[in-house]
């Protein structure tokens, strides 16, 4: 059951950032350290 989360507009900004931080720029690190690898 899924549970509800409350936010504050500042907070969605703040996740919506982290997720556009994880998903372009640290995967491109991610990806370069596993061509290394």
């Amino acid at each position: 059951m899924p549970r509800d989360v409350l936010l504050t507009p500042q907070g969605l900004e703040d996740l919506k950032a982290r997720i556009d931080h994880l998903s372009g720029e640290r995967r491109r690190e991610v990806a370069e350290r596993i061509k290394e690898a």
